[in-house]
């Protein structure tokens, strides 16, 4: 039951090391059972990597859980499964859940697990997003989490920011129920020291709750990060709001790599600051996937490698479009109705925005129908009333 192999036995070790890592809250004795029990395994060879692995763990699973011995399959662990399913955890997935947290086999079903699942209905977290939650973190069980997440909605009140979004966050991010106030506080001050408003702290948490799980001194890696490329504090605020999830993001394996990814290239470090600022979010993209491909493409539509970083500079979010939605239909347009050169859009790269049936399309059959020849800035650039006066002679 424990360890039949489910092809999860990598994932099962790694949200334990996840689980260890992120706990910043006293823990209650069936918690603390587990984190020594986890700490047996991270002192042996392979560590928790080999949880799942019953020839390695089993002894001292036994060992911090005697009492497993003396459960009955049939009166107590087959009850138990039968309701991890009826919850919404897959079969092959309950091994996750039970390894993570030895103490649910020792639980009575009716008047443990159930009472802890009630408390959590209680809280506002519907059933069917509380197997989810107990799948990624199952020490939702615990007391001492479902405690916690009282007094953080005690806290977020305090503070007089709004605490509707932690029931949100914790959906997606249950490993938040083992972030202690404590840690919480020490972001929201380093929001605070950026100009971040309490009115935007909750829209910033519901994208990327993961935040509350940094330590200070990782977020400040990343404001760091933007600070020594010439953005102040009000600017990197600025990017937290608008592109939070970069925050969460290593400095050295995501963040510095890009940017060296983009000086490789061709980019001019000096235009680096004023790219990012128009398109913080290409420091999510990831590079083989979505960059490369981009680049490539124009190159391979016959332009030059100093081309491309010029369109780049001028309009950064090039990088995120589809290929074969945006650029590659515009760009027909461009080239096969349209008739312009190909360096029309090394000139204007921002002709990619616009919509291609909304806006280009027709104002091109406007412009075409009166036999103006213009450029793709005054084509486009202008809102519909100056448009309208300029090449319909209606005057608004």
């Amino acid at each position: 039951m424990l360890f039949s192999s489910s092809g999860y036995e990598t994932l099962i070790g790694r949200n334990a090391k996840r689980m260890m890592a992120h706990l910043s809250i006293p823990a209650d004795e069936a918690l603390q059972s587990t984190l020594s029990f986890f700490e047996k395994m991270e002192a042996r060879h392979g560590g928790l990597s080999m949880l799942a692995h019953g020839d390695v763990s089993f002894p001292y699973l036994i060992e911090s859980f005697p009492m497993l011995l003396r459960c009955s399959e049939e009166n107590h662990l087959k009850p138990l499964i039968d309701f991890l399913k009826h919850i919404g955890i897959p079969k092959p997935r309950i091994p996750s859940v039970l390894l993570a947290f030895p103490p649910i086999m020792l639980s009575d079903v009716e008047k443990d697990i159930k009472r802890r699942i009630h408390a959590w209905e209680k809280a506002g977290i519907e059933q069917e997003y509380i197997g989810r939650m107990l799948l990624k973190y199952p020490w939702i069980l615990s007391a001492s989490v479902i405690e916690n997440y009282k007094q953080a909605l005690l806290f977020f009140n305090r503070r007089k920011i709004s605490s509707a979004f932690l029931g949100t966050a914790v959906k997606s991010w249950p490993h938040i129920l083992g972030c202690s106030t404590t840690r919480m506080n020490s972001i929201l001050v380093l929001f605070d020291d950026l100009g971040i408003s309490k009115k935007m702290v909750v829209p910033v948490l519901t994208s990327s709750p993961q935040l509350l799980l940094r330590k200070a001194n990782e977020f400040l890696q990343v404001v760091s990060f933007f600070e020594d490329m010439g953005f102040d504090k009000k600017a990197v605020g600025k990017i937290v709001c608008r592109s939070p999830e970069i925050f969460a993001s290593d400095v050295e394996n995501t963040l510095k790599k890009k940017i060296d990814f983009l000086i490789d290239f061709g980019i001019s470090e000096r235009h680096l600051p004023r790219i990012i600022k128009k398109y913080p979010e290409l420091l999510l993209l990831d590079i083989n996937r979505t960059l490369l491909p981009r680049m490539n493409y124009f190159l391979g539509k016959g332009l030059s490698k100093k081309d491309v970083c010029s369109m780049i500079s001028r309009f950064s979010p090039l990088l995120g479009y589809s290929i074969e939605h945006v650029l590659k239909p515009k760009l027909d347009f461009l080239l096969q109705t349209m008739k312009k050169p190909l360096k029309a859009v090394v000139e204007y790269p921002r002709y990619f925005s616009y919509s291609l049936e909304g806006r280009i399309k027709p104002r091109f059959w406007i412009i075409k129908s009166r036999n103006i020849d213009c450029s793709l800035t005054d084509m486009l650039a202008k809102n519909n009333e100056l448009f309208a006066e300029e090449y319909l002679g209606i005057e608004t």
